[in-house]
């Protein structure tokens, strides 16, 4: 089995600044918090259930110090939107203070947690860009049947742990842990330093994932749905598999691939002897 080279853990998943950017997708009424000090009470005691904050643009600063501050050090998104646009997401006519939180579904996990909580054949998700909650509730159901160790995620334009997403996982988001991170390539790159090997999904691969020796510490990344893997995510993978089709369509749906995988994957290791 390749040997990968042990390499220093840093500080990978470092947040960038505040940027002004309008919500991946819109969040029912009941997961908003609003208000400085709601907000900030979230912030210090539930951290990880936070998805996202939102300030409104001309908000006093002094006044949302403390939040920017907690939410940096929870690693939570903090953009800024229009006034406008807080409003619509909020209650008609609630005082909202010019601050609000998005509360995930389930809570989220460090990739440390991940890693440390993985036994000597690991076998990981990376989600590169997948938008529709009910695909990742799907892909979460599967994954928890199939016992994936860990789900990674981007930040940025990729649902997270909604409302929507835990009811199509089928109680599954609750035992799947899933970790946000800043960057996917970064995220590969330790991947590789900790021996996992990383399997990427392409329809135009040369191997089929039937004939992928999945023996070995894996984690397998799927794209988005309309436009698949990243460049760069694709040109960093050890290699990448297809699964074959043989009608007229030429493509699974993303939670219908990782279900095909995830399970070919298993049974591999069933077969040789190296699970139970």
């Amino acid at each position: 089995m390749k040997q990968r080279r042990p390499g220093k853990t840093e500080d990978r998943y470092r947040r960038k600044p505040e940027q002004r950017r309008e919500p991946a997708e819109r969040p029912q009424r009941d997961n908003m918090i609003y208000g400085v000090l709601p907000v900030t009470e979230a912030l210090r005691s539930r951290p990880r259930r936070i998805e996202q904050v939102l300030t409104a643009e001309g908000a006093k600063a002094h006044r949302l110090a403390e939040i920017r501050e907690l939410a940096r050090a929870a690693n939570v998104r903090l953009d800024r939107v229009s006034r406008d646009e807080l409003e619509r997401m909020l209650p008609p006519g609630v005082n909202h203070q010019g601050v609000a939180a998005i509360a995930a579904a389930a809570s989220y996990v460090s990739a440390e947690e991940i890693f440390e909580a993985a036994g000597e054949m690991p076998l990981y998700l990376v989600l590169d860009g997948v938008e529709d909650p009910r695909n990742f509730g799907a892909i979460l159901r599967s994954a928890e049947c199939a016992g994936v160790d860990g789900v990674f995620i981007p930040e940025r334009r990729a649902v997270g742990l909604t409302e929507t997403v835990a009811k199509s996982s089928a109680g599954a988001a609750e035992y799947v842990p899933v970790a946000k991170v800043a960057n996917l390539n970064r995220l590969i790159d330790e991947l590789k330093e900790r021996g996992v090997w990383v399997i990427g999904t392409s329809g135009d691969a040369a191997t089929e994932h039937y004939d992928w020796d999945w023996n070995r510490p894996t984690a397998i990344v799927l794209g988005n749905e309309g436009t698949g893997l990243h460049r760069l995510v694709a040109e960093n993978c050890d290699m990448l598999v297809k699964i074959p089709m043989y009608g007229k369509i030429g493509s699974l749906n993303v939670s219908v691939a990782a279900g095909v995988i995830l399970f070919e994957a298993r049974r591999q290791r069933r077969v040789s002897g190296g699970e139970a």
